[in-house]
């Protein structure tokens, strides 16, 4: 069995490039966020700098897909919320078992998310409503980060239930001597 974990383990590298892509999008986010926002803050204060009415639309939009891509990066190193008060008091082997079956429950609410957002983002009001203060742009961009969000919930939960897999077959201590 662990030469069927050898043979997986060569996607990891994948793993680390989306990741890697993905925090360099957040760290883009949030500079345009700053950016704007600072343009923003000048043109009230300033009164040779002009206040466009989009910048607040674009900041918020910007917040969300942060938020949502943020999400996913803390998927994958395990740093979401959990509830780990009863952890040392129940086995090991049950606390590997239910960390699967929280990863499958959200990895399912990653499949929900993916659906259903992306029926919300072929519905009329995505297709045809447009941003107040952006007439030219479609509300398709407003509604998209949760279908995004789906895609890289399944990514890094697929690697997280991968690995709490392997730790059933593969213990800890000779997988760290063969790396």
């Amino acid at each position: 069995m662990p030469k069927f974990f050898v043979t997986l383990d060569k996607i990891r590298p994948v793993y680390d490039v989306a990741y890697k892509v993905i925090m360099v999008i957040c760290k883009l986010l949030l500079t345009i966020d700053i950016l704007v926002t600072s343009f923003a803050v000048l043109g009230r204060y300033v009164p040779f700098i002009p206040d466009p009415a989009w910048t607040e639309q674009v900041v918020l939009t910007c917040m969300v897909y942060m938020a949502v891509l943020s999400a996913t990066l803390a998927i994958r190193k395990g740093a979401h919320i959990r509830m780990t008060a009863l952890d040392r008091y129940l086995p090991d082997k049950l606390i590997m078992v239910l960390d699967v079956l929280a990863d499958l429950a959200v990895m399912a609410l990653g499949i929900i998310f993916l659906y259903y957002g992306w029926q919300v983002c072929q519905s009329p009001l995505a297709k045809f409503g447009k941003y107040e203060s952006m007439p030219w742009l479609s509300r398709f961009w407003m509604y998209f980060p949760i279908p995004v969000a789906g895609v890289g919930m399944i990514i890094f939960e697929l690697e997280a239930v991968y690995n709490h897999i392997k730790a059933f077959f593969v213990p800890a201590e000779k997988e760290g001597k063969k790396a």
